[in-house]
């Protein structure tokens, strides 16, 4: 679903359906992790679901309003889970993850490391192809909040992945 819009659909339910695949995708992306996306996603879509016909019919694109819930509601996490939580004893065994196959991605891992917003502007440029007028609707912020955001997460990329500053088609000195 890169770029494109969500035809105006009659009922919540083809909308999960044609939609879905696009926003775990966006979800996976936000959160680098397959079931935190899922959950994400689920918790967005039930609150979403009993106000259905209010936001089809008070928003141009329920998708864009889906995807900045998204992002605004991961930002919310985000702020509520990076507290430290401190336990009396540790737990006795490790439960079972599969690895991660972009763990060890310098890219990845420096994505990762992006404030929630800057990552949001990001994914949803380069990862959805969307363009800064789009990324500003999903998000419900200006065009120019977009275009700092994304320039000061290129300049954070940049300097994580220790990659030159290009400058009209040369490097800079």
């Amino acid at each position: 679903m890169t770029g494109e819009r969500v035809p105006e659909l009659v009922d919540f339910s083809s909308f999960v359906e044609t939609s879905l695949p696009g926003l775990l995708r966006y979800g996976y992306a936000l959160t680098g992790n397959p079931h935190d996306a899922a959950d994400l996603v689920q918790t967005v879509l039930e609150k979403i679901g009993s106000r259905w016909t209010h936001v089809q019919r008070k928003t141009g694109d329920p998708l864009a309003y889906v995807r900045r819930s998204m992002a605004n509601a991961h930002v919310s996490r985000w702020r509520r889970t990076r507290r430290e939580n401190l336990v009396a004893e540790l737990p006795d065994t490790q439960p079972f993850a599969p690895a991660d196959p972009f763990e060890h991605e310098p890219l990845w891992q420096a994505l990762r490391a992006l404030p929630p917003r800057q990552r949001a502007v990001m994914v949803l440029r380069y990862y959805e192809g969307l363009s800064e007028a789009e990324i500003a609707a999903t998000l419900g912020v200006t065009q120019g909040t977009v275009k700092s955001q994304a320039s000061k997460a290129i300049a954070s990329l940049r300097t994580k992945l220790a990659l030159p500053e290009i400058h009209e088609g040369r490097e800079a000195s």
